[in-house]
């Protein structure tokens, strides 16, 4: 029996069921949802808002290529 079988998720949904019962766990879902709906719209606004500011949006800034050699502190040549 591994991770992977139908009859492990089965018991182990069995076994949350039992616990937490069906209709906390509606709730959970619930206000997940509630979150990722504000979380959506607060982005929204963010892009609106910085569209009316001048600014170009975070999602046409991703395509930059900066060239350059990355380095770490210990990598510096000492004098």
């Amino acid at each position: 029996m591994g991770f992977g079988s139908i009859w492990h998720w089965l018991i182990v949904l069995a076994i949350v069921l039992v616990v937490f019962g069906a209709k906390k766990l509606r709730n959970v879902g619930a206000d997940l949802g509630a979150a990722v709906k504000g979380f959506k719209d607060a982005m929204a606004e963010e892009s609106k808002s910085s569209e009316a500011d001048g600014q170009k949006p975070a999602s046409i800034e991703q395509g930059r290529v900066i060239e350059g050699q990355a380095t770490h502190e210990n990598d510096k040549p000492k004098v």
